[in-house]
């Protein structure tokens, strides 16, 4: 963390508990920013795979055994 940083968390910590709840809130938002190039290669990524599934290269998994599988220990 730079000297900038330590300086700003330390006076945050000054801050009142209501008022640091809401800055991490504010921060997080402003990491979670819309990335136009990830989107495209998501919707890219979809629908090549539906293409595959609807010509019959992949098969559909049921969500219940995914799931399922998820809770195995």
């Amino acid at each position: 963390m730079t000297d900038a940083a330590k300086k700003v968390f330390q006076e945050a910590l000054d801050l009142p508990a209501s008022e640091r709840a809401a800055l991490i809130d504010e921060l997080i938002l402003s990491l979670d920013k819309p990335d136009p190039r990830i989107d495209e290669l998501w919707a890219r990524e979809a629908e090549d795979r539906l293409r595959a599934y609807r010509a019959g290269e992949i098969d559909a998994i049921p969500a219940e055994q995914v799931f399922g599988e998820l809770k195995k220990p």
